[in-house]
């Protein structure tokens, strides 16, 4: 195969997919898809898929709140007959420490400035929304309802078959093994079935972001971070939101199948590609659940898994074009980019078709990090 494209994307996680849908929508004829694996079988397919608003940082809210808004008619929009499955019951964060309380303060209140629905509230409340909590050592929560929990692998699927339905070409188990650049352009990519001539290059590569990156001499501040999440026996609906504590790492939420996805982020996680799983992960994750959710202890695991993160130097995404001409980013999400992908494939495909982004990217841009200028989210730990 040696052909030419007017757009090559290489990632089929959700912001690949999603971007190569938008894209098309904006009346760009040939865009291709490289995915080295199926599609969702990178950071995508291996997240917590939580999708939530409750931020402390504008840029956040503003991405997180086009998203779930985005996400609330997507079955509709894409019209593929597939069900995202959007769980829209809410997310309920935890404070425990006076540090925590008062920043959840002035996160809710920046939150309510910018309309989202959201909620600041004693222990009480708290155990009213979840009952068997444990409120020991709680001191305070915050809950927004319309947060929620989604299906990654149909939702990237169901953009992949919108996209393909406008005329994109999508092709999996295809590795891309070279992005070629003439004159400070990008001017082809090299994959194991050819060469594909091209102008424009998007690099939603995921956890491998950085060594595709190198490809095309940009180099890329993001490294991989294993985090490790397990899945449980289905029960009956007991638990409506995602329950989340930072101050124990800790995230827990039932599907609407029944079962529970339980995560949490270790500091001390290896940061490189490696996607096996642990007896440590598992044993650790039952004593901080039996802390906070005590009857979900007692619940068989099914599975357990891994996945990489994508990590920046500030946590925050990388968008936008590089000093190569042609080769955009979207990466470094540091465990946000399922949440933010319907957002951030619309800013990418008005970028690369020659629009101007509806929201403001300039601050996420890879320059932020020769300047010094990085965007930090306030600490709540």
């Amino acid at each position: 195969m040696n052909r030419s494209a007017d757009v090559v994307i290489i990632g089929g996680g959700i912001i690949g997919c999603a971007t190569a849908y938008h894209l098309a929508k904006l009346g760009v004829k040939d865009i291709v898809v490289l995915e080295r694996e199926y599609l969702a079988s990178g950071s995508t397919g291996r997240c917590g898929a939580g999708v939530r608003q409750q931020w402390g940082l504008k840029m956040n809210i503003l991405l997180a709140k086009e998203s779930i808004k985005a996400f609330e008619t997507l079955n509709e929009e894409l019209d593929t007959g597939l069900d995202i499955e959007f769980k829209q019951e809410g997310y309920l964060m935890l404070a425990y420490t006076d540090h925590m309380v008062e920043q959840y303060k002035k996160n809710v209140a920046l939150q309510k400035s910018m309309g989202i629905e959201v909620e600041f509230m004693g222990p009480e409340g708290a155990k009213e929304i979840v009952p068997y909590l444990n409120t020991e050592g709680l001191l305070a929560a915050t809950f927004c309802p319309k947060d929620g929990h989604i299906n990654p692998f149909v939702t990237t699927n169901s953009y992949a078959e919108a996209a393909r339905r406008l005329g994109v070409q999508i092709l999996t188990y295809t590795e891309v093994t070279g992005i070629e650049v003439e004159m400070g352009r990008v001017a082809a990519v090299n994959t194991s079935r050819g060469k594909i001539s091209t102008d424009k290059v998007l690099n939603a590569a995921g956890g491998y972001s950085r060594e595709v990156g190198e490809m095309a001499g940009v180099k890329l501040p993001t490294y991989p971070e294993r985090h490790q999440i397990l899945v449980t026996e289905p029960v009956a609906p007991v638990q409506g939101p995602m329950v989340i504590s930072l101050y124990h790492g800790v995230y827990c939420q039932q599907t609407p199948h029944g079962s529970f996805i339980m995560g949490f982020g270790d500091p001390k996680e290896v940061k490189e590609h490696t996607i096996s799983s642990t007896w440590h992960f598992m044993e650790e994750m039952a004593a901080k659940i039996y802390t906070l959710l005590p009857p979900l202890a007692q619940l068989r695991v099914v599975r357990q898994w891994a996945g990489s993160y994508n990590v920046s130097p500030d946590a925050q995404p990388i968008l936008g074009e590089t000093p190569v001409k042609g080769y955009y980013t979207a990466v470094g999400f540091s465990g946000h980019g399922f949440m933010l992908g319907p957002v951030t494939a619309k800013l990418m495909a008005e970028l690369i078709s020659g629009q101007e982004p509806h929201l403001d990217i300039a601050p996420l841009s890879l320059e932020r990090f020769e300047k010094g200028e990085l965007i930090q989210e306030p600490s709540v730990v």
